[in-house]
């Protein structure tokens, strides 16, 4: 397959100036490298279509060689070629950098980090759930060490400049056409070098303490949902910004009521004779309690629901249901009198068939092929 011509490769006029070529590769090289795009033939065929076009034409005598010639120009099997990779490795070191976090830092900048974040799990009751509630925790605190002030060397003393990166906190490796920033290995990128540690924070700086801190935990927050508390989190490293602190919430198993989302759930036992001859019963809520009209007949399992005794979530505009499942209950402790009114009363349905158990004929019905 033909070439195409490298102008047309870089996207760039044939007059581009080498700074318009460069950033041109640089655009191209970012968005086809192969360790962004793993697997993908088209994109690393591209990689290197760029990335000859550009070694080509930052060189001034290959790109004068290609402009009078064409491809003929520079290729190596018909004049012998340019030698030299011209300006290919400092904007490869420049791309290397920016894909994998490293990249070039002006002015000798040392590098910073940012504080990790810090995870606390705080239990509350449904209750508290429902109407949110302030709470305090205590957490871990980094206080500047009083003996040095913060600077992590012996009073008295101080930090030198390290030796290796020149206080940069960076060391540059070449290998070829490649040119890659590190970070310095003598310093880890602080730039200096702490020769007497100061004995109270071994040259940290900083002394790890505890601090009570104010929590407001929403109304309608859910189990698992968490609450970002900027800046409290570990304290980043060569003036880098702080963690956060993530408080993660945990609700307590509820005598009565099971949550889903903005729903409630609970069972509410009631007498068999409430169930077959209808009645009204009473319910919690988290309100106080409600009423419900059993009907006749109810059966067991039967769901009522009440709107808007549910929560009402953090993200929502109403509050949710609660759903009464309803468990009839088969009494226990009979007395002799008792037996024998059920046992009449036994005898009267047996009587009647099938004609007060909505559910047997059915079932015998599907059974019978079990009994033959």
């Amino acid at each position: 397959m033909a070439k195409r011509d490298f102008y047309e490769v870089l996207g760039v006029p044939k007059n581009a100036s080498d700074d318009e070529i460069k950033k041109a590769y640089r655009k191209l090289a970012m968005k086809h490298h192969p360790d962004r795009n793993q697997g993908n033939a088209d994109a690393e065929a591209k990689f290197k279509e760029a990335k000859e076009a550009y070694e080509m034409l930052s060189e001034p005598e290959k790109r004068s060689a290609y402009d009078q010639y064409g491809h003929a120009g520079v290729d190596p099997n018909m004049r012998g070629g340019a030698g030299g990779h011209g300006n290919f490795g400092d904007a490869f070191g420049d791309i290397f950098g920016d894909i994998f976090g490293g990249g070039r830092r002006g002015g000798g900048a040392r590098q910073v980090h940012r504080g990790n974040d810090l995870s606390y799990a705080m239990e509350i009751t449904l209750e508290e759930a429902a109407v949110g509630k302030d709470s305090q925790i205590r957490i871990p605190s980094w206080d500047d060490c009083n003996s040095c002030d913060g600077t992590g060397a012996k009073p008295g003393t101080q930090a030198k400049t390290c030796t290796t990166c020149h206080g940069s906190g960076q060391v540059q490796m070449r290998q070829g056409f490649f040119s890659v920033q590190q970070t310095c290995p003598h310093c880890h990128g602080v730039g200096k070098i702490i020769a007497d540690p100061c004995n109270t924070c071994h040259g940290q700086g900083k002394n790890k303490t505890n601090k009570t801190l104010e929590i407001k935990i929403p109304a309608g927050i859910d189990d698992g949902m968490r609450i970002r508390s900027t800046g409290n989190g570990e304290p980043g490293q060569h003036g880098g910004p702080p963690g956060d602190l993530f408080i993660e919430i945990r609700l307590k198993k509820h005598d009565i009521f099971e949550r889903d989302g903005d729903d409630l759930h609970c069972q509410v036992p009631v007498q068999i004779t409430t169930a077959a001859l209808g009645g009204e019963i009473d319910v919690p809520t988290l309100n106080g309690k409600a009423t419900i009209e059993i009907p006749e007949g109810t059966q067991n399992g039967k769901t009522f629901r009440l709107r808007g005794k549910g929560i009402k979530g953090v993200r929502s505009s109403v509050a949710g249901d609660l759903y009464c499942h309803i468990s009839a209950e088969t009494p226990v402790k009979l007395t002799e009198h008792q037996r024998k009114l059920l046992k009449e009363l036994d005898d009267s349905f047996r009587k009647a068939g099938t004609k007060h158990s909505p559910s047997d004929k059915g079932w015998f019905e599907k059974a019978k092929s079990f009994f033959s």
